[in-house]
């Protein structure tokens, strides 16, 4: 985007131009400030944003969830993560964190109000599967990253359709002009693509691996089932933070759909589909589940 920035706006490579490609330098010290930023600092940073809070221990439930972290990071091998809650009514988790030892699990405040024990375990174990699988620096990287692309492809947009620029670029060639301004358009979505691709398939194994530490998939299944059916959207989220969290937090319809096309747009897999297969992974004949469609279905 920073070359597309010095060739049609800047008169970059011309005798007009100057000496040295501005933007392209620019927009790589940017990169790389973002990518240093976002790998020492990102966990605190999304913490940050999602207005998230220390426990309370004089609380019983927030006693209880730091209870379920300590049991759930030895059965895990995994040392003993930083915990979180967040006040809000939507019930919602996420984890973050450089590795193991930086890590953090926040939860909500709804989260805790509306799931018992067994359901929280269940919860914090898929937490501490993205933990243990290296999710969390990943997908906390993604987080960052994607703020600093759209930052960028704004500040090129504006370049592009600057006054100055229309002044200058009237006999630029449109084969080099037309694939720069396509670049700079449809960056965000590209990384966007790529960080919501990410995220779908890391759920599904942290889902697996939720239930090998818990030995129950039943209880993350029920949470999900309440997580699902509560419906309400955690508003502090944003698009560039909905790939962390247990459930899509901005409830867009498109997540619960099946579908080259929904593959391409969620940042989850459906839920029906992930509590169809925790079901599966549960052994119960006869016991049913909502499947992908809503509709209902037997375990064979």
């Amino acid at each position: 985007m920073g070359l597309s920035v010095d060739y049609v706006y800047l008169d970059a490579f011309t005798r007009y131009g100057p000496p040295v490609p501005i933007a392209t330098l620019s927009a790589l010290a940017f990169a790389t400030f973002m990518a240093l930023t976002a790998y020492n600092y990102g966990g605190n940073l999304i913490l940050s944003s999602m207005g998230a809070e220390k426990l309370d221990i004089q609380l019983p439930e927030h006693r209880e969830f730091h209870n379920v972290v300590t049991e759930m990071a030895l059965a895990s091998g995994c040392p003993m993560p930083r915990v979180y809650v967040v006040f809000d009514p939507a019930p919602n988790a996420f984890a973050t964190g450089q590795d193991e030892k930086s890590s953090s699990i926040c939860v909500t405040t709804g989260l805790l109000a509306v799931l018992n024990r067994e359901e929280t375990q269940g919860v914090v174990a898929h937490e501490m599967a993205h933990i243990r699988n290296n999710d969390t620096l990943v997908m906390m990287l993604v987080s960052v990253l994607l703020g600093g692309v759209a930052l960028l492809a704004d500040w090129a947009q504006r370049s592009f359709f600057s006054s100055r620029h229309s002044r200058r670029s009237g006999n630029k060639n449109l084969i080099i002009v037309i694939p720069a301004l396509l670049l700079i358009i449809l960056s965000p979505l590209i990384s966007r693509l790529m960080a919501m691709a990410v995220s779908r398939q890391r759920e599904y194994l942290a889902d697996a691996t939720a239930a090998e530490f818990t030995r129950n998939p039943l209880g993350l299944a029920h949470a999900l089932e309440k997580i699902r059916d509560a419906g309400m959207p955690f508003h502090k989220a944003s698009r560039g933070t909905a790939h962390l969290f247990i459930a899509n937090p901005l409830r867009r319809r498109v997540d619960e759909r099946e579908g080259k096309m929904a593959d391409l747009l969620s940042t989850h897999p459906p839920i029906n589909r992930r509590i169809m297969l925790l079901y599966q992974m549960a052994g119960l004949h006869g016991a049913q589940a909502p499947d992908v469609q809503g509709s209902m279905f037997k375990v064979q």
